[in-house]
């Protein structure tokens, strides 16, 4: 198991991404890729404050294996997760991000009606 701690960079939120691997590779290229994906969710925003990106091999072998990426973002109010199967690392890590992008989009969508519904009133 591998495990690589990225901060902010050249990115304006900072908070660490971790990265774990288990019978799979992420190339520097792929972690790049991710850690642009999560900050570009944070932009302009203060409630993500870390994530975790896991990889594992799930069955089969390298010509025939499936992996699963699950990515949790640490984020305000409730955290957020997600988890895909798929037989190659880069479409498994792609349809766990879509999906935690979209549940992020959700959960400050319904802070902004709570908020709004709390001015009303």
């Amino acid at each position: 198991m591998t495990s690589n701690t990225v901060s902010g960079g050249t990115h304006s939120p900072k908070f660490a991404i971790e990265f774990y691997a288990e019978g799979a590779h992420l190339s520097q290229r792929d972690k790049d890729a991710i850690e642009t994906r999560i900050h570009k969710l944070a932009r302009g925003h203060r409630d993500i404050a870390g994530a975790s990106v896991a990889i594992e091999c799930v069955s089969g072998t390298n010509k025939h294996a499936e992996y699963k990426a699950r990515l949790v973002v640490y984020c305000k109010p409730a955290n957020i997760a997600a988890s895909r199967t798929q037989s190659s690392v880069r479409l498994a890590v792609s349809e766990a991000l879509e999906a935690v992008g979209r549940q992020i989009r959700e959960q400050r969508e319904r802070m902004r009606d709570r908020h709004r519904t709390a001015r009303a009133i």
